[in-house]
């Protein structure tokens, strides 16, 4: 779901175009063709995902169409890399999709510029699936009262939460005579630190290391230390970015110190021959993240055994991580308000489909009560899959650029980090460097969210 960094919202001149298309836009219109020859209602229903998730959505709109034969819904399906290209075109050309995936990031925009449809009503008053019977924080990041997000009316469903916990090699550990991790108590820094160094070996005898404890990426793994040491990249009013925070300087130095200090990660030249994913894969890490999406490749390719486990915590000494999301949408345009909600709600909450995108391990159940049978069932690897529903219960959060209404300012912050990762800079010059950039690109966030709210 997260392999690509897709948190970049519309650019300015994307919103203005939309915008003024849908301006003269009636609301009437639609991007299908309403009804088939045969009478049934026409949906068309575009989404992304892999090989694998392609096919199991597909079983799912097969599913959705026997129990719906008054329905035929038209799939388009599209590669991760393309779909926000393409979704992007199809909003353009007033082709808006009746149902479509869409990020989390892009409510405010989508909404203000026309593209989204409020189906509150039509959710709410659903009878085949129940609104409560999805996770409450999933419909939290869709919801929007026009000011504050997580608030008021519905705009989108999730596809799915998809929680990044942290996991860790066992057999690595057993193998080390290393005591495992407590799946309830996180370590600290410095007791991450220790247990790394010992896991940080030469396995070959040859005097370099070859087996490390692990090499995150400064892009999906950073958020875990800044958040657990007490800061963050924005304050609570959403206007002020606070990267200089010496809370937050020293989640960055740490984060930065694994390679250059304790020498635990690889050196960015040994990456470059061997990418951490890939040495992961082959055994020779200790730790490294693990999302719901990626539980299908490592049951069928992993050779070890692994299990999950908190983030180590900063000065707080509470764990922390991000739960991404897609959101599944319907078209503002659409001919068929009620059956495209009800096949977003199908999509996102229905026992059964959700119980076949669950045999596919592509993502974690979105029913609550399916989630809860796939945590107790033994035979599903990792162990300890309860961890990512504490994410979702306890402590998870949205990514920082889901609460602007562009995600420019946030991407600026990683543009030009990779001096302190090999450590030709410090945490302390680089934010002080990146700060004022990134709240001028954040103030002409808010600026331009004022406009499009007017319209």
């Amino acid at each position: 779901m997260f392999k690509s960094r897709k948190l970049v919202v519309l650019m300015m001149a994307v919103l203005m175009m939309i915008g003024a298309v849908l301006g003269g836009c009636s609301s009437k219109s639609s991007g299908s063709e309403g009804k088939s020859k045969d009478g049934k209602v026409e949906l068309t229903f575009m989404f992304r995902g892999q090989p694998k998730e392609q096919e199991a959505y597909q079983k799912v709109i097969k599913k959705y169409n026997e129990t719906n034969p008054n329905v035929k819904v038209n799939v388009v399906t599209v590669a991760p890399d393309q779909y926000d290209t393409k979704l992007k075109a199809a909003i353009a050309g007033r082709k808006i999709p009746d149902v479509f995936f869409y990020n989390p990031a892009q409510v405010k925009a989508y909404v203000n510029s026309g593209v989204l449809l409020d189906i509150t009503e039509h959710v709410e008053s659903a009878e085949d699936v129940k609104l409560e019977n999805i996770w409450e924080k999933g419909v939290a990041k869709y919801r929007y009262d026009g000011e504050t997000l997580g608030q008021g009316a519905i705009y989108g469903l999730p596809k799915d939460l998809g929680p990044f916990a942290l996991g860790y090699n066992k057999t690595m550990f057993e193998k080390a005579g290393i005591p495992l991790p407590d799946k309830d108590k996180p370590y600290t820094w410095d007791q991450f630190i220790e247990v790394s160094k010992k896991l940080t070996q030469d396995t070959n005898g040859d005097g370099k290391s070859d087996q490390y404890a692990t090499g995150f990426n400064v892009s999906w793994a950073l958020q875990a230390f800044v958040w657990s040491n007490g800061a963050d990249w924005i304050d609570e009013t959403k206007t002020k970015v606070t990267v200089d925070d010496p809370k937050f300087i020293e989640a960055l130095q740490f984060f930065a110190d694994m390679q250059n200090k304790h020498k635990i990660t690889p050196s960015i030249s040994e990456a470059q021959t061997l990418d951490t994913y890939q040495r992961w894969m082959k055994g020779e890490l200790a730790f490294f993240p693990v999302g719901p999406w990626d539980m299908a490749t490592y049951a069928e390719q992993l050779k070890f055994d692994y299990d999950l486990m908190p983030w180590p915590a900063g000065s707080t000494g509470e764990t922390a991580t991000w739960i991404g999301s897609l959101g599944i949408g319907v078209g503002a345009t659409t001919k068929h308000a009620k059956e495209a909600s009800e096949l977003a709600l199908f999509l996102s909450a229905n026992q059964e489909g959700q119980e076949d995108l669950v045999n596919a391990q592509v993502q974690l159940p979105n029913n609550v009560k399916v989630a809860e049978q796939w945590v107790a069932d033994d035979s599903i690897k990792p162990a300890n899959k309860q961890e990512f529903l504490d994410i979702i219960n306890d402590y998870g959060r949205g990514f920082p650029a889901e609460s602007t209404y562009t995600g420019e300012w946030y991407d600026e912050f990683f543009k030009n980090i990779q001096p302190v990762l090999d450590g030709k800079k410090t945490a302390e010059q680089y934010v002080k460097e990146e700060q004022p950039k990134m709240q001028k690109l954040l103030d002409a966030a808010i600026e331009q969210e004022k406009q499009s709210s007017k319209k």
